[in-house]
């Protein structure tokens, strides 16, 4: 959705001709555009248009067949993008982007065949004009969606202003920083954010790499930049950025246990070398069993030596928590690719400024392999995120923890307040602003829902197929390590519980009645105020104040 209406005035101008690449629509339908005859015929026009924009489409929707604003209700408008990607598939095409704007009431009101100027057309959600009506311009690319098989995801993690951000920024742009941290500012979305150079919140970066190298955003502002990017890479490389804040602790746990990572990044400032807070980055991921690699930046403001002296304190806190460190400068890309695994730890430096560094981190993110989410399993995916699309409907983020999903699907959502799971049917799927028509485990996606309001959309739901029989859970059994706390936990012990997307207060019950800092041991865990989507296996991070600790689910049927 664009407040600008160039996109709009554009296609309206150039107008529906022969041999044009701008075809009107005023609604599609799936009883009437997708019947026998009419479905291939539609196609035929699709491809006809796409390959007379050499490559490009513009289909407008919501117009009349002169090109005179018409406004659709937002179900009209969804049901007319599915349709419109169903025809794209089968030319061969893909839709690429989508704009939408409100037409306001006066527009509506005109006498039915009068033009209605673009002037009459605001961005859904004006405060100027309300919406009654939906136009919009979609733009269909040639060529199929993205497969996209190959696709690692990693979370950043390290103290405020050691350049997490500023890595990420440098890496899917491929420019240099200017020393203020400039390339961040791709990543921070709000104005408070900018304002403090603070992240607040989880941030999201993606750039790939096919046979000539990287492929990078030469604008992550513009969302079309993103699309790009996931159509053109042969890999891809997406970043859950996290917040380095103490404060906003809670939310980098949620960044690194809630998405389903192949990789973690810990950042470590060469000015400042390790903190008190890297040493807790690194305990969470370390103690999800997340491969990790640990990255020195800004080796341009100190001397060799300095840079030296930090790298062996990164090396030395490693060896401490049973790590085996691996200097990237020392072995190899090639050595690191191999050995990087649940204990041994890459480490190399780099400069956001200078580059330095910055070419063998780009080799090493390129060919690492695979980790997360078997394909073959049960699609799952817990739900990190929602909002509302106008002319969409709900939306649910987050990435998929197993299986695949496909446009049309059926599924479940849930456990509503009182455990109960809705039916509701996936209307569309978008990776990093690219429509697509399926994806599979460990893709970061949002996924349109059709039967749920975006209210009752909240974070650690999960969607499940609609056949699975999901039995949330109020009550588990974990064993769980207690990392830090000031003096011991008890029976009644209330700490938040991060498991998957899932945030929640809960009660601990130890098994001997109180467990010690450095201490192992068994528990009951209740949730206190609702049930959740909990399996054995799982694996959490819990904290209250200054107490912090890691556990695995164990039993989520302790008393049968």
């Amino acid at each position: 959705m664009s407040p600008d209406r160039a996109a709009l005035e554009r296609a309206i101008e150039r107008g529906e001709r022969e041999g044009g690449s701008v075809e009107f629509k005023e609604r599609l339908t799936k009883d009437l555009h997708l019947a026998d005859g009419r479905r291939e015929s539609l196609a035929a026009q699709l491809r006809h248009r796409v390959l007379s924009g050499d490559g490009e489409a513009t289909y407008v929707v919501g117009v009349t067949d002169d090109g005179a604003l018409a406004g659709i209700a937002p179900d009209e408008f969804t049901e007319s993008m599915d349709v419109l990607s169903l025809l794209a598939e089968e030319a061969d095409a893909h839709i690429e982007n989508v704009e939408t704007w409100g037409v306001d009431a006066d527009g509506r009101a005109k006498p039915k065949g009068d033009a209605r100027s673009v002037e009459s057309a605001d961005p859904v959600g004006s405060a100027d004009a309300p919406a009654e009506g939906i136009v919009g311009v979609a733009t269909v690319r040639e060529g199929a969606v993205l497969e996209d098989d190959e696709h690692i995801v990693v979370g950043t993690a390290g103290h405020v202003d050691h350049g997490k951000s500023t890595l990420v920024g440098t890496l899917v742009t491929g420019q240099s920083d200017d020393g203020e941290g400039g390339t961040r500012s791709y990543l921070d979305v709000q104005p408070h954010e900018v304002e403090r150079g603070l992240s607040a919140d989880l941030s999201y970066g993606v750039y790939g790499f096919d046979d000539d190298g990287p492929v990078r955003m030469d604008n992550p502002d513009r969302k079309s930049d993103r699309a790009r990017v996931v159509e053109e890479a042969d890999r891809l490389v997406s970043f859950v950025d996290t917040v380095g804040h103490e404060p906003w602790l809670r939310t980098t746990i949620r960044g690194l246990v809630g998405q389903k990572l192949d990789y973690g990044l810990l950042t470590v400032a060469a000015d400042d070398g390790p903190t008190k807070t890297t040493r807790e980055h690194l305990g969470i991921l370390l103690a999800t069993d997340l491969p990790t690699m640990v990255v020195v930046t800004k080796a341009d403001i100190v001397s060799d030596e300095r840079l030296a002296e930090v790298e062996r304190e990164v090396e030395r806190q490693l060896r401490e928590v049973g790590k085996t460190p691996l200097s990237v400068a020392r072995h190899g890309v090639g050595a690191a690719v191999e050995e990087i695994d649940e204990t041994v730890v890459p480490v190399l430096a780099t400069s956001a400024v200078t580059m330095d560094g910055m070419d063998a981190l780009d080799e090493l993110l390129e060919r690492l392999p695979k980790t997360a989410g078997p394909t073959d399993d049960e699609f799952t995916m817990y739900v990190d995120r929602s909002y509302k699309v106008t002319g969409v409907g709900a939306v649910a983020s987050g990435t998929i923890r197993s299986g695949r999903v496909e446009a049309g699907d059926d599924l479940l959502l849930g456990p509503m307040q009182d455990g109960s799971f809705r039916e509701v049917e996936v209307r569309s799927i978008e990776m990093h602003y690219h429509r697509v028509d399926r994806a599979k485990a460990g893709r970061i996606v949002g996924i349109a829902l059709k039967g749920v309001r975006e209210a009752d959309v909240e974070r650690g739901m999960v969607l499940l197929p609609r056949e699975a029989d999901p039995d949330p859970v109020r009550e588990f059994e974990a064993e769980v390590m207690v990392l830090n706390h000031p003096t011991r936990i008890g029976d009644g012990y209330e700490p938040v519980v991060h498991l998957e997307t899932v945030s929640e207060a809960a009660v601990f019950s130890p098994e001997d009645g109180r467990l010690l800092p450095g201490d192992s041991g068994t528990t009951r865990v209740r949730f206190k105020f609702r049930s959740y989507m909990v399996e054995e296996g799982q694996r959490f991070v819990f904290r209250e104040g200054q107490s912090k600790g890691v556990g695995k689910v164990t039993d989520v049927r302790p008393d049968q």
